[in-house]
């Protein structure tokens, strides 16, 4: 590990709060803000490299961790649930990030929903390689929702519109994501928070726990001064009344 060299950060962009498109500078680098971002810089600050970020635009997010192994980035920080799964794809340094599953509808089509058990017969869309897929899946298979229905994972305006439309009944995903991307839209509301519960980490390629060493260091760093803390309020909303998302200390 050349501990000099820029540390590439791959990340799915739009992601927001995570991670979401910010102004190009003059410089030509890359503008993006969001948790990610800032967590990430602050950590390649006190490593002492520079922070280069790293699009992954493919339709399924699982895909993003094949692109450690390619050499394409060094990290992937991108909201990214820890599974068993993904364990298997990538070195996950410490979870620093609880959160859950949360539902969307629109109140229009739906004004007594309060959560998934109201859309018995309905369809739920999900990103296809987010967490929110096998949850939905289950509820298919079970017969608490009618179907599922899956959208790349850049797609998830176009899930939103259809929500809005009628066209699905409901759409699940991260909390902080769904309370971001309903702000302007006041016939969307977040029914349901807390679906399931979830820890959000850092990963690297599998054999470079070098770098995953160093990097829960850092974070150890942010808990322990209060930046991590601090950027979880200022992003993902975990001072907000009723929230299921929490920084981990």
């Amino acid at each position: 590990m050349d501990e000099s060299a820029p540390l590439r950060v791959g990340s799915a962009l739009p992601d927001p709060p995570f991670e979401l498109d910010g102004t190009v500078d003059t410089a030509g680098t890359d503008g993006a803000v969001g948790f990610d971002p800032a967590v990430m810089q602050e950590v390649a600050r006190r490593l002492g490299r520079e922070y280069v970020l790293v699009r992954y635009e493919a339709d399924d997010f699982d895909g993003i961790f094949a692109g450690l192994e390619r050499d394409e980035y060094d990290v992937v920080a991108s909201g990214a649930t820890i599974t068993p799964h993904r364990r298997t794809l990538a070195r996950f340094c410490r979870p620093h990030v609880r959160s859950g599953q949360s539902l969307v509808v629109d109140r229009r089509h739906h004004p007594d929903a309060h959560g998934v058990d109201d859309l018995a017969g309905g369809t739920v869309g999900v990103q296809r390689g987010n967490t929110s897929e096998p949850v939905a899946e289950e509820l298919a298979r079970t017969g608490r929702i009618a179907a599922v229905r899956h959208y790349a994972y850049h797609d998830i305006l176009t899930a939103l519109d259809d929500v809005a439309a009628g066209r699905i009944d409901g759409f699940m995903k991260l909390e902080p994501v769904m309370r971001w991307l309903t702000r302007d839209r006041p016939d969307l509301a977040v029914v349901q928070t807390g679906i399931t519960q979830e820890e959000i980490g850092v990963a690297v390629r599998r054999d470079d726990g070098a770098l995953a060493d160093r990097i829960d260091g850092v974070l150890d760093e942010l808990r322990g001064d209060g930046t991590l803390a601090r950027l979880g309020r200022q992003w993902l909303g975990t001072d907000a009344p009723g929230t299921t998302t929490a920084v981990l200390s």
